[in-house]
């Protein structure tokens, strides 16, 4: 039996953007206690950001639902879930990439801002950003490629930005990989139906209807994820928004409208256990970790109107961040950072016979954990 403290093995998903949360070493995972539902049809992932896990789901047959509130999220999920690979011509998919990218380069916001006032992206790489982005809003607006071809493009420019990751700031010195022409590829769709929903999930998660799994991987802290990739969201929306500070950073971040009640510690706590509470579905898979702002504890008694719940742990490194080091606004390192690992955890609730077998490749986590020193909050 696999020990709860190791990750299964991967499943292997479509390359997507570096992303803060992002779930590729729990896809395995979750994945197997996917799989391990009987006649399962439907599933939710509501929090699904890349759709990594939601293309997991898709790749297993079920129907699957790719919520989210981000704009650029939506366009993943009317990628990667909404669209049907069966319903798109390869050749004329191919056609449009190959135009795209033989677009002269044209400088505009997207250069000005992110290039020149700032330096997330390489001047000559962001004029093509700009042609092609232009050329998507207006030769493609409303045909089934349109989410294919901006996915394409995000991805692409992903590819050649100079970050850690994060877009609250960009690096020192260009990335090498800046340096590199921007190269847009055909992304590695699926085939069958899905549903991409965009929206509020503390409003919204008991009108989206029953499903047969359900996964929640809500945000952890006060970081925003609209801040954190304010340039994909402007680049989907191409609304050209005015800006503020070093990162360029979108003037309507400040706005009450843009903040979510996921990233305030005194709000966070009702409002997952209100989501868990209205969320239909048969089995509940819930990720979260040990220096988020609720116990584990807390989090199996937001789950326990299902009839049991198994939580398993598993080691892992923390995010970037803390692999980089503490420093100050001059970029001079300030301090060390306390420890580089955390404890992730993923509950699962259902239906006692469901949970047990869902679970029955790892081993409970309960006896281990009481082994394990939780880093500090």
């Amino acid at each position: 039996m696999r020990s709860a403290l190791s990750l299964a093995p991967t499943i292997t998903v479509s390359r997507v953007i570096k992303y803060l949360g992002s779930k590729r070493r729990l896809v395995g995972v979750i994945g197997e206690i996917a799989a391990s539902v009987e006649q399962a049809a439907t599933a939710l992932d509501l929090f699904t950001g890349t759709t990594r896990v939601a293309q997991v789901f898709k790749g297993q047959g079920l129907f699957t639902t790719a919520f989210d509130q981000a704009t650029y999220s939506e366009v993943f999920a009317k990628c990667y879930i909404e669209t049907d690979a069966t319903a798109i011509s390869r050749s004329e998919l191919e056609e449009a990439l190959s135009y795209l990218s033989s677009l002269p380069p044209r400088a505009g916001y997207f250069t000005e801002t992110f290039c020149l006032a700032s330096r997330f992206v390489q001047p000559f790489n962001g004029a093509r950003i700009d042609a092609i982005r232009d050329a998507i809003e207006a030769d493609f607006t409303g045909t089934a490629l349109y989410p294919v071809l901006l996915t394409s493009l995000l991805e692409a420019a992903d590819r050649v930005d100079s970050t850690a990751g994060l877009q609250m700031a960009y690096l020192k010195s260009w990335a090498p990989r800046s340096f590199n022409p921007l190269q847009l590829r055909a992304p590695a769709l699926l085939s069958g139906p899905g549903r991409a929903c965009r929206g509020d999930a503390h409003e919204l998660a008991g009108a989206l209807g029953d499903f047969d799994i359900a996964y929640l991987d809500p945000p952890y802290n006060q970081h925003r994820y609209f801040t954190n990739y304010h340039l994909w969201e402007t680049l989907v929306r191409w609304d050209a928004p005015e800006h503020y500070g070093v990162a360029c950073k979108r003037t309507d971040s400040r706005d009450e409208s843009t903040r979510s009640v996921f990233n305030s510690r005194s709000q966070m706590p009702s409002a997952l256990r209100r989501v868990v509470e209205e969320v239909r579905a048969r089995l509940l898979i819930l990720s979260y970790n040990s220096e988020a702002w609720i116990s584990r504890e807390d989090l199996e008694k937001m789950c326990d109107r299902y009839e049991h719940v198994t939580t398993l742990a598993f080691d892992s490194k923390r995010y970037v961040g803390a692999q980089i080091g503490i420093f100050n606004p001059d970029g001079a390192r300030v301090g060390e950072v306390s420890h580089l690992r955390n404890l992730e955890y993923v509950i699962v609730a259902g239906p006692e016979k469901e949970v047990r077998r869902a679970t029955a490749g790892f081993r409970d986590a309960r006896a281990e954990l009481a082994m394990l020193s939780e880093p500090p909050r």
